[in-house]
């Protein structure tokens, strides 16, 4: 008799066979590009998110690729460094991205925040990103000189720049690495949904 229904409690036995062979599906992977300058706290939120030993990070000057993992997702984040010599050649990584995280230091001073936003006014209109989810961290909210995020979004004139794109503005720092993780939460979200379209049409 197949399934080992004919033992005691049957239905609990051809339960487990039916369902329970073989692992649970893999869950979906995302390739994502993670920009800002250096000192915005991208490597640092990156490994948090990954569980390493904070001792051990080192600011990133080329680029790194990480594995983040979430429950319903996998986010292979390309950590691209944010040096002035570096950034000339971000967009040669840009292909085959599927999303952008871009890190920003909130409490930064005012050229390095004008600086930031050019950046980022790049990468919202780059052919390969302009299409993309983007989540715009504004990190190190716990320091005194940190600006809001609607300051943020004003200075950073998100609202008729990223007009009819999804993106997601959130303050965050490593003190709240709760907060971060429901931010890159709705980054799935987002993420899942540009999935589907096409099979709406």
């Amino acid at each position: 008799v197949g399934l080992g229904c004919n033992r005691p409690f049957p239905e609990r036995e051809c339960f487990k066979a039916l369902c329970c062979k073989g692992p649970p599906p893999p869950r979906p992977e995302y390739d994502l590009v993670c920009i800002g300058l250096t000192g915005s706290g991208k490597t640092s939120l990156l490994s948090q998110l990954c569980s390493e030993n904070p001792e051990n990070i080192v600011s990133t000057t080329g680029f790194s690729i990480k594995a983040v993992p979430f429950q319903n997702a996998v986010l292979n984040v390309k950590e691209l460094g944010g040096a002035d010599t570096i950034r000339k050649y971000w967009s040669r990584y840009y292909q085959g991205s599927q999303g952008v995280i871009f890190v920003l230091d909130s409490a930064s001073s005012e050229d390095d925040l004008e600086t930031a936003r050019n950046e980022l006014h790049s990468a919202l209109q780059h052919p390969q990103l302009c299409t993309l989810p983007f989540l715009i961290l504004a990190n190190h909210q716990d320091k005194p000189a940190a600006r809001s995020v609607q300051e943020i979004k004003k200075y950073f004139e998100l609202e008729p720049l990223a007009r009819g794109k999804r993106w997601i503005l959130k303050p965050c720092s490593l003190d709240d690495m709760e907060a971060v993780k429901d931010s890159f939460t709705l980054l799935i979200n987002l993420l899942e949904e540009r999935e589907l379209e096409p099979s709406r049409m």
